[in-house]
């Protein structure tokens, strides 16, 4: 038989466990069918059995001694006396009281000020000489007399006497709109309001008598004292129930799914099954140590064969092995 090797810890039929060598071949299967020797639980039957419970024995049983009780009184506490102490009565009153009185004060009233602008004299107008273009009706060329012109000879200077304005200049003053003065303001008076306690009655000690204190107590006289009896006491019985194998045990070739005969989606609906029946495990078709542990604790707790994903493993999760 061929051996299959996976990259799992699941063995080749999604279980513990390997073909043992030398071991006989399962019975004849038809192709694309899987075996593995599988241990087959162990089948019990309960039994019923008397057994003795506790044995016979001898009981010695005590009577207790037999008491009367009595009642009587008496003194627990004397006559005291007590001294109580009325504390004071107060009342509580509410007043106004001045923290700080009405005073005169002093205050300055600081100055104002306010700008404004003023034409200020920079220079002084005055009167002056400055060279004039020339004459009208007069040419020249490039600063000289035209040759053309010889009704009178002409120095070829001109001087005119012209009238320079004074200049000014614009500045910014200040000025006092009110000058600084002290006046005299009334601050008023602080007033709180304040509340107290004020004794009405003061505290006193009275003197009062605790009067004595008396029980009634409960005694008990011997009337009879204790004896003793001895009782044979008979031997009980119980049922028991007693588990007993009546068969399995062995190793037996049983029909399994592989990764020879079992496709990826096959495994989907095993891990789907599992789950619903409680075992929760993903469902992505590979057989992995999740997978194994929910089939195994599947299986032990339906009393099937465990370790490989047997044909009667995957009928019990409704699952179709084909």
């Amino acid at each position: 038989m061929r051996k299959l090797v996976v990259a799992s810890t699941a063995s080749v039929v999604f279980g513990f466990g390997a073909f043992a060598q030398g071991a006989d071949y399962p019975p004849s299967a038809a192709p694309g069918e899987c075996f593995a020797r599988v241990l087959i639980p162990e089948t019990t039957e309960i039994i019923t059995e008397q057994v003795v419970d506790q044995p016979e024995s001898e009981e010695i049983t005590v009577v207790p001694a037999r008491y009367e009780s009595i009642t009587e009184e008496v003194l627990v506490k004397e006559e005291t006396v007590a001294y109580r102490t009325i504390p004071a009565v107060y009342e509580t009153i509410t007043e106004t009281i001045i923290v700080e009185p009405e005073r005169s004060e002093v205050v300055t009233i600081p100055a104002t000020y306010e700008t404004y602008e003023e034409q200020v004299l920079v220079r002084a107008a005055y009167t002056t000489w400055e060279s004039g273009e020339g004459l009208y009706g007069r040419s020249s060329v490039d600063g000289e007399p035209s040759a053309s012109d010889d009704s009178e000879q002409a120095t070829g200077e001109v001087l005119c006497r012209v009238e320079v304005p004074a200049q000014y200049d614009t500045v910014t003053r200040t000025r006092v709109v009110s000058p600084e003065r002290t006046e005299m303001r009334t601050v008023p008076a602080v007033m709180e309001t304040v509340t107290r306690e004020i004794v009405i009655k003061p505290a006193e000690v009275v003197e009062e008598i605790v009067p004595a204190e008396f029980a009634t107590v409960t005694k008990r006289v011997l009337v009879a004292p204790a004896t003793e009896q001895i009782t044979i006491v008979p031997a009980s019985f119980k049922t028991v129930e007693r588990r007993v194998v009546t068969g399995g045990g062995g190793l037996e070739w049983r029909e399994v799914l592989c990764d020879t005969n079992a496709s990826r989606d096959k495994i989907v609906e095993v891990q789907r099954a599992l789950t619903a029946a409680g075992y929760n495990v993903s469902a992505d078709g590979a057989f992995g140590p999740a997978t194994l542990a929910a089939m195994e604790a599947y299986q032990r707790a339906n009393g099937l064969p465990v370790g490989y994903l047997t044909v009667s493993t995957v009928e019990s999760l409704g699952v179709s092995p084909r």
